[in-house]
């Protein structure tokens, strides 16, 4: 036995046999990885849910006889206002007690005195006129007394003008001439010392003092400004269209932002002013407030230059639809359900179109469902869904 043996040899077949088996492995992977990679998703199409009906805001329409709620804005303003001026000239001695800016006079209350002092001087001067007036005319009637007299016993018939010369018939007449002159005088002089005290012309309020006491007044000063306050006027301004549902003495509401929520007061319409606002061109409207500072009854009182709002009372006049404003679309157009709430579309006439409401005389029939909100890109024939008290609210779109 050799010291050296010689190893075994590995059988070369095997190893080939393993190494093609990897590769074939790999390349089977590869071309598995490559094929899935390829292959498009598989989508599973289902057909698309439908489309749920709009839900929209619906009114049920009904017919009767009515009149549109008219409303605006008006400022308040004096129905009769006066400067109180002296008619006679003097110094302003004083004021009526009480007399003051806010005070309320009633009629011929005394306001202020004028210093009567050179009046009273000129009214006895007038009466010794008078007086001496008088005493001519006496004096010449019994001159005249006198002459028919001497003309009877003169026994000769004279020319009419001749006579009325002889029996002073002339000096007469200028005597009683100048005793009307006298009186007048006389009258004047009473009537101007009368007129140191300055009156209220009617019930009123001092507006305020032009002078103060002392002042001396010519004729024609202004010393006080008076306000009316039996009646108030408010000034206010409505759409011309609207003048068809308005007559004098229509009843008016009148409420202000400074006044508690539940107070307000009744006027009457005057008159409808024939000229119309140059701001806007709206006609102009007078209503009428009576006692408007409370001042025999209860209620907030008005005061001059303040802005309240105004609600019309007008008169029903024929059967109307009452629609919201929002409602209509432009064109005088209304969408409306039939039975199988499909929209169906109608133009319509208005009686009456304001912020809020619009009155329909034509083109809508009582009872048919008018949608008012909901509607974003209506079509005819479209299928809506009325809303239920468990739906939230829609708001209004308007649609072309």
């Amino acid at each position: 036995m050799t010291l050296l043996e010689k190893t075994p040899a590995r059988p070369s077949g095997r190893v080939r046999f393993g190494a093609l088996l990897a590769l074939v492995v790999l390349a089977a992977g590869l071309a598995l990885a490559w094929w899935i990679i390829t292959q498009p998703p598989r989508i599973e199409r289902r057909p698309p849910p439908p489309t749920p009906a709009p839900v929209v805001d619906v009114t049920t329409v009904t017919e009767r006889v009515q009149a549109p709620v008219l409303t605006g804005f008006g400022r308040v303003e004096a129905e009769k206002s006066a400067m109180l001026a002296s008619r006679v000239a003097g110094q302003l001695e004083r004021f009526a007690p009480g007399v003051v800016p806010g005070a309320v006079v009633e009629q011929g209350a005394p306001l202020a005195y004028i210093d009567r002092a050179d009046l009273e001087l000129a009214l006895r001067d007038a009466e010794a006129q008078l007086s001496n007036a008088r005493a001519v005319v006496a004096l010449e009637q019994a001159e005249q007394e006198r002459a028919r007299g001497d003309y009877a016993r003169f026994g000769q018939e004279l020319s009419a003008e001749r006579r009325a010369l002889v029996l002073r018939e002339p000096q007469l007449r200028q005597a009683q001439a100048q005793l009307t002159q006298a009186e007048v005088v006389r009258d004047q002089a009473a009537l101007n010392l009368e007129r140191a005290t300055l009156t209220a012309p009617w019930r009123a309020m001092v507006a305020e003092r032009t002078v103060g006491a002392g002042s001396l007044l010519s004729q024609g000063t202004e010393v006080l400004s008076l306000v009316g306050v039996e009646q108030f006027w408010v000034r206010a301004s409505l759409p011309g269209d609207t003048l068809s549902w308005l007559e004098p003495g229509d009843e008016v509401t009148l409420t202000s932002q400074s006044w508690a929520a539940d107070e307000q007061r009744e006027g009457t319409l005057v008159s409808i002013l024939p000229s119309l606002e140059e701001n806007g061109l709206q006609a102009q409207l007078l209503i009428g407030v009576d006692d408007p500072l409370a001042l025999d009854g209860e209620g907030p009182s008005l005061r001059l230059g303040d802005v309240l709002r105004l609600r019309y009372h007008t008169t029903a006049r024929r059967p109307l639809i009452a629609l919201p404003s929002a409602a209509l679309r432009p064109g005088e157009r209304v969408w409306w359900l039939d039975d199988e709430d499909r929209l169906q579309s109608s133009t319509v006439t208005l009686a009456y179109r304001g912020e809020e409401q619009a009155l329909v005389s034509d083109g809508l029939e009582e009872g048919q469902r008018v949608v008012t909100a909901g509607l974003a890109q209506p079509r005819v024939g479209q299928q809506v869904r009325p809303r239920s008290p468990a739906d939230t609210p829609a708001q209004s779109e308007e649609a072309p």
